[in-house]
């Protein structure tokens, strides 16, 4: 059976199938060369994994739907790498399971915030961010201040972050919850701000 445009184009199922190979084909092709690709899988100089109190500052971050108004992704372009600082590159987010890339900006990008505000400042903002930003539409999170972390549940998050390539050592992964044990949920988002953009200033 010859394929001719016409046989093609007048059987759906043919048509359907011959779609899905080239799709897949096409995605095969874009896609898995990054998976061998240096600068897509490697960490950058001065990149390392989140400590503990960290990650757990992570995870607030998640629950509390921060990325609903922040992106932690930097585009090439002059505005923003005036605005925030350099660029964001992909050997800046091999740790990050799942990235906090983004594209909603009610609020600033948070991807360079890291050591540009005080600890205090943090704890002010979030409590009520118009003591330090007036015109600021954010919420406040006066809860977490009150809040202790559920230490015990960072070893198993760090066992799992260890599976898909995180290099937690068994030590680091043993002592995490005494490590992080009486501070509190905004300890440890400020400390997880802190930590972001620092490896390109």
């Amino acid at each position: 059976m010859a394929f001719t445009h016409e046989k093609i184009e007048t059987n759906s199922w043919l048509m359907v199938v011959l779609i899905l190979l080239v799709v897949a084909v096409g995605g095969l092709v874009e896609i898995v060369p990054l998976f061998f690709q240096r600068s897509t899988t490697q960490a950058i100089e001065g990149v390392k994994p989140l400590t503990v109190l960290q990650l757990a500052g992570r995870d607030i971050y998640l629950r509390e739907g921060c990325y609903n108004c922040h992106s932690q992704m930097i585009r090439p372009f002059r505005a923003e790498t005036l605005r925030y600082g350099p660029y964001s590159v992909a050997g800046e987010f091999v740790f990050d399971h799942p990235f906090q890339w983004g594209s909603k900006r009610t609020g600033p990008d948070l991807h360079r915030v890291g050591g540009r505000y005080s600890d205090e400042w943090h704890r002010l903002h979030m409590n009520n961010p118009r003591d330090v930003v007036p015109e600021s539409n954010m919420p406040g999170y006066p809860w977490l201040q009150k809040t202790a972390i559920f230490a015990d549940e960072m070893p198993a998050r760090m066992r799992a972050l260890r599976r898909v390539g995180v290099p937690y050592s068994d030590e680091e992964i043993n002592g995490a919850a005494d490590a992080i044990r009486g501070k509190t949920e905004l300890d440890a988002l400020i400390a997880y701000l802190q930590s972001l953009g620092l490896a390109r200033k």
